[in-house]
This record gives C-alpha cells, structure tokens and sequence, in this order.
C-alpha cells in the first residue's frame, strides 16, 4: 500500500523503558514525543528517522503517571505516583518545579491551553489542584468526594473537567470553585479525558468499558452525552487507561487491556482500526498532531508508532 507518513517504516517499536510504560504524548510540533511510567524515568524520543531515546530525565521518587506538552511545545508536565507534579524545561533538558501539595498519589495533569501557563493536577486525595508556573503554591484546590483520576482544562482555562470513582465527570469554574456541569451516564470509574480542539466536547474513557463524548456547549440539550463508543476494555489491573482525539475531531482513540489499539470514527461510531502488536495492555494512544499515525504504549514495556491508512 502506498505510504501515508514520513515515519522511516510503517510501524516503528520504541524500546528502552525499564517497566510498565503508563503515558506517551506527542510534541505539539510532531517531531518528538515524551513517555514514562513504571521506571520512572521521562523519555523524549525522535519520532522520524531511528526515532531515537534522545533523553532520558530521572526525578520521580515513583511510577510516573501521565505526561503533557504545553502547547507551545516549551515544557513539559507530569504527575507522579510520588505525590508530586514536576514541570521540565524541554530546551534546558531539566526540572524547573516540584509541586508537592497533594497528600496521596497524582494520576493526572493538564495544562491549559492558552493564557497564562497553568497546569491542573488530580490526586488520590480526592482533591484536583491548579498551579500557576510563576507560583510555588496551588492557586486552586477543588475537594472532591472521592479520588480523582483525570482532569482536563477547558478551551480556556477559567473551567476545569475533572472525573474519579464516583463515576462523573465534572466541569468547575474556577472564578467561583463550584461545579457547573455534572455528566452522568459511565456506570464506572473514569480513566481518562480529553477536550476536543475546539473546546466544544469532551472525551472520556472509563472502567464500564465505554469510550464517550459529552457536548460541554452552554446551551446543549440535558442529556449531554451524544456518542458511545465500545470494544475497548479493562481489566483487573485497574490501569488508568487514557483517550484522545484526531486533531481534526473525525477520530478518537483509547487505551485497553486487551492488547488492541482502537481507533473509532467519531460520526458513525465504528471501529476503524484495531491495531495487534502490543504484548499487554494499551495504557495509553495519542495522534500525531500533523500525520496519520497513532502511537502507543503499553504494560509491554514498548511504544509503537504505526502509520494509518487512508480514510
């Protein structure tokens, strides 16, 4: 078949990780990607070429859970199972902050996406927390009932979405600290989410083994979920299994136990891809931010990247 990427073959494996690779996230140029886990070590990697381990950036005291870009491509975050949210300096190749307010293990972190850098954090001690890079303290503490396993900011960074193990996904204002949307319908814990990139829906991924999207737009209809996507699945291990979408919003990919990496089309719900190769389970799957592929990481300790078809 004819090539659709510039990746130096169709499917390239990234191996060098110690463990369990929990989180991977492409570069918002597409030239790099960052990945880490059990071996809590940060690694960037080249994506074309060799896609080669160009820097490895030890730190965490623990597993490493999920890693972000800022959107200008400047740093990078992560939240730890060291209780921590450590911010990197991608050019200076070092950290730049230790943010050590949570009490328990941090599962999730998300920067905003424009304005002032701020990086949202979710925690086992049942509170998401708001930092301002300028700042050594969180500007923001939102408590929760239970643990909260993912946060997501909003198209602009006065609304926050946080989900957990009371099975919800919330939006918060955080001019006002309350919650101004509650979305009910998973019947477990969420795993992951993700705000598409025009800020008009949210993507999330949870334990009932649904993937779905919300209309998080003002004046949307009360029952603001619109798609349920199925196949991808959890297991006993209980991983926190992330989502994403296409940069285009015409696909959305997760993570899942059973080895597969699924792509579904956003507007007929089918699946269109459901990649082998990954030996456990897929953690996490992200989209190139300017070419067809997908890649993955896996309890397998490998990361693939693999060139889609046309569509």
């Amino acid at each position: 078949p004819p090539r659709t990427s510039s990746l130096a073959s169709p499917i390239m494996m990234l191996s060098g990780h110690a463990g369990e690779v929990y989180t991977m996230k492409f570069a918002p140029n597409g030239e790099h990607l960052a990945s880490a886990g059990f071996d809590k070590i940060l690694s960037l990697w080249k994506v074309y070429g060799e896609c080669e381990n160009y820097l490895v950036l030890p730190g965490h005291q623990n597993a490493v859970l999920e890693v972000q870009w800022s959107s200008d491509g400047l740093y990078l975050f992560t939240a730890s199972a060291d209780k921590s949210v450590m911010v990197w300096d991608v050019e200076a190749e070092r950290r730049i902050k230790r943010w050590n307010e949570h009490r328990l293990i941090v599962n999730s972190c998300c920067p905003s996406r424009r304005g002032m850098q701020l990086c949202a954090s979710g925690s086992d001690d049942r509170s998401a927390r708001v930092w301002d890079l300028r700042q050594k303290r969180s500007v923001h503490t939102l408590q929760h009932a239970f643990q909260v396993t993912c946060v997501a900011f909003m198209d602009d960074a006065t609304q926050l979405c946080t989900g957990g193990l009371d099975n919800s996904a919330r939006v918060w204002d955080l001019r006002k600290g309350d919650v101004v949307m509650t979305l009910d319908g998973h019947t477990d814990t969420l795993t992951g989410m993700e705000v598409s990139t025009d800020g008009s829906y949210l993507l999330t991924n949870a334990m009932d083994n649904t993937v779905r999207i919300w209309d998080l737009r003002p004046y949307a209809p009360a029952d603001r979920c619109v798609k349920i996507f199925r196949g991808a699945t959890h297991n006993y291990e209980k991983h926190l299994l992330r989502c994403a979408w296409s940069p285009d919003g015409s696909q959305v990919t997760a993570g899942s136990s059973d080895r597969f990496v699924y792509v579904w089309d956003t507007t007929s719900r089918r699946i269109l891809y459901k990649l082998p190769g990954h030996a456990g389970s897929v953690n996490e799957v992200d989209f190139h931010p300017k070419e067809p592929i997908v890649g993955s990481c896996s309890s397998d300790r490998n990361i693939f990247l693999g060139e889609l078809g046309q569509h």
